[in-house]
C-alpha cells in the first residue's frame, strides 16, 4: 500500500505535536500535553494561509503515519531559482523501516519539481546519524554547514 497525503488540520495537532516532540534531539519549549496551545494553532493557520507552505500528513489507508512541511523559497541566485526547504520529516515509530520515509521524501521532491524548484534542501541535527545516512542514500549531499541563532 502506498502513502497518500493531505493537508494538516487543527484536529491533527495532537498527532503532529507528539511526533515532533518525541523525535526532538534537543530540549525545546514544546508542550506535547497541550497540542491545541494557541501558538500551535496560530502556526498551523499561518502555514495554511501561505501559498508557499505545505504542512502535510502522510496517510497509510485511513491511518496517519507521518508529517512533512515544505516551504517554497524564491531566490535570486541561480538565475532566480526556487528552492524547496524540507522540514518536519517524521514517520511514526510503528511504521519506520518499511520504506515510508523514502516514499515521503520522493513525494516531497516531486512537489518541488512541480513548483519549479531546482533543489530541495533540508537540515538534520548533527546527532541524527541514521537520518544522515537515510538522506545521503536518497541522493542528498552534505554540501553546506548549517548554523542557527536561537532568539
Amino acid at each position: 500500500m502506498s502513502l497518500t497525503y493531505r493537508k494538516a488540520a487543527e484536529a491533527d495537532l495532537p498527532f503532529i505535536v507528539k511526533l515532533l516532540t518525541d523525535d526532538a534531539v534537543r530540549v525545546t519549549d514544546d508542550r506535547p500535553d497541550e497540542p491545541f496551545h494557541p501558538r500551535y494553532v496560530a502556526a498551523l493557520r499561518e502555514l495554511d494561509t501561505d501559498p508557499n507552505q505545505m504542512m502535510m500528513l502522510a496517510m497509510l489507508g485511513d491511518e496517519t503515519v507521518g508529517t512533512i512541511q515544505l516551504t517554497f523559497i524564491p531566490g535570486i541566485s541561480g538565475l532566480g531559482t526556487k528552492r524547496c526547504l524540507v522540514e518536519a520529516v517524521h514517520i511514526s515509530p510503528a511504521h519506520r523501516s518499511k520504506g515510508l520515509g523514502t516514499e515521503l521524501i520522493q513525494w516531497a521532491i516531486e512537489q518541488a519539481r512541480q513548483r519549479g524548484c531546482s533543489m530541495a534542501q533540508l537540515t538534520s541535527n548533527k546527532k541524527r546519524f541514521d537520518a544522515h545516512r537515510f538522506y545521503e542514500r536518497l541522493g542528498f549531499l552534505k554540501s553546506h554547514e548549517g548554523f542557527k541563532y536561537y532568539l
